[in-house]
């Protein structure tokens, strides 16, 4: 054997031995595709029992009740008997690492935070990685947009909303720096071990106070920088922070206690930028204060113990259906990157504990893109938005019947295979020889 075919084995044999890709991501619609017969959960609240849907060149041209129209078959080149199926549209993961991070456990993988308090300039859309073998997973189970978020220091950078199949991330964004993420200051910081010092309280109250004042200060000079249309000196920390005085980006204010949320929504009000509270555990508690400021919430996991000893063991559970019957804008989030494939279930439980059905749609599908600024064309089946919709065979918040069986993201039938199925088969193949 010369040493050309001695290279060439042994590369195919390293070849052989790498890991999977993940799936190429889908060539555009090429044809108009029919979906009939299924249960349509349009997004917006409402459903069809019996429904016709249709797209072509990756836009919505049918949503209607089949039993009222007659559509012309013969002008599709695929037609999808969904009888007894569900259609959803495709599900949004607001706060999510995705493409951000590989291995929780490897620190080289992770590309969400920078180091610094203060970066309002960082980007993470330029750090999304579409090659990552964790969104094919994700996209299984019917997530297939995202919001990826930083989520180092006070002020973490901005966030970026992302369709799940696309070659790089310019094609991959569906809105770039859509907002300015600030991890509000804790006012009481756990200590680690042994008792606390005379006065801590005091000290923990007064250096509170400090950051609050630091905060004011620096969004106060950003907001006087971004007064002048064309300074003289650039800034690139107080130019990424010019969206949130014109109020074209969100302040995603990252908190749970109830006294600090009511502190951040202030906060934001007075420099006229736009809240949104991610976490909020206790929004339950200040129904009343969150519907009078009309501030939308991202709810952390619903399946996650109390905040609190004298908490209901079940209050995670039920604080959407709390939020939803005061008329407040939330969505159901579950932070994370593999993660995410259990964001339906989040919703499940949640309609176990007093949410409506629609509703726990509504709040992963067109709430999010509301708050994100793309419900326009995304989040909802609607004619004329995007063809971002999947097929299950059952309902897609019970984990036992979730089974999406076709996905399409802006009408490309996209690649369900992934790293997890792949190592299913070949095990099942390798124990069964057995």
């Amino acid at each position: 054997m010369n040493k050309a075919t001695l290279f060439l084995v042994i590369f195919a044999a390293l070849c052989h031995s790498l890991p999977a890709q993940p799936p190429t991501p889908a060539p555009p619609q090429s044809s108009a595709i029919l979906i009939l017969g299924a249960t349509a959960h349009l997004g917006n609240g409402q459903v069809l029992p019996n429904s016709a849907i249709a797209f072509e060149a990756g836009k919505l041209t049918l949503v209607s009740n089949a039993a009222t129209i007659r559509v012309d078959q013969s002008k599709f080149s695929k037609i999808f008997d969904a009888t007894g199926k569900h259609v959803y549209p495709g599900f949004i993961a607001a706060n999510a690492r995705l493409g951000l991070v590989e291995i929780d456990a490897v620190r080289a993988t992770q590309d969400f935070a920078e180091t610094g308090a203060l970066n309002p300039n960082a980007r993470v859309l330029v750090a999304y990685n579409t090659d990552s073998d964790v969104q094919p997973t994700v996209r299984s189970n019917g997530v297939l947009e995202a919001q990826v978020v930083p989520s180092s220091g006070t002020i973490a950078g901005s966030s970026a909303v992302v369709q799940l199949d696309a070659w790089n991330w310019e094609d991959a964004a569906l809105r770039a720096d859509d907002g300015i993420h600030l991890n509000w200051p804790n006012p009481s910081p756990r200590r680690r071990f042994g008792p606390a010092p005379p006065n801590a309280q005091e000290d923990q109250g007064n250096q509170y106070q400090q950051n609050i004042d630091a905060l004011n200060r620096y969004f106060g000079e950003a907001k006087a920088y971004a007064q002048s249309a064309n300074p003289e000196v650039k800034n690139p920390r107080f130019e990424a922070m010019r969206g949130l005085f014109n109020k074209t980006q969100n302040l995603y204010i990252h908190t749970d206690n109830a006294k600090t949320m009511q502190e951040a929504v202030l906060f934001a009000e007075s420099f006229g930028a736009r809240p949104v509270l991610i976490g909020a555990s206790d929004a339950w508690m200040i129904t009343d204060f969150l519907r009078e400021h009309q501030v939308p919430v991202v709810l952390s996991r619903t399946q996650r113990l109390p905040s609190r000893d004298d908490e209901d063991i079940d209050q995670p559970f039920k604080t959407a259906a709390a939020l939803h019957q005061a008329g407040i804008a939330f969505v159901l989030s579950i932070d994370g990157a593999w993660e995410q494939r259990n964001l339906p279930f989040q919703a499940g439980q949640a309609v176990g504990f007093g949410l409506p059905y629609e509703a726990a749609v509504q709040a992963i599908t067109l709430s999010p893109a509301a708050i994100m600024g793309i419900g326009g064309t995304t989040g909802s089946l609607e004619v004329g938005k995007d063809a971002t919709l999947f097929i299950s065979d059952g309902d897609a918040l019970d984990m036992r019947t979730n089974k999406v069986t076709a996905a399409f993201i802006q009408g490309r039938e996209i690649n369900l295979d992934n790293k997890q199925k792949l190592l299913h088969r070949r095990f099942e193949e390798k124990y069964n020889r057995q």
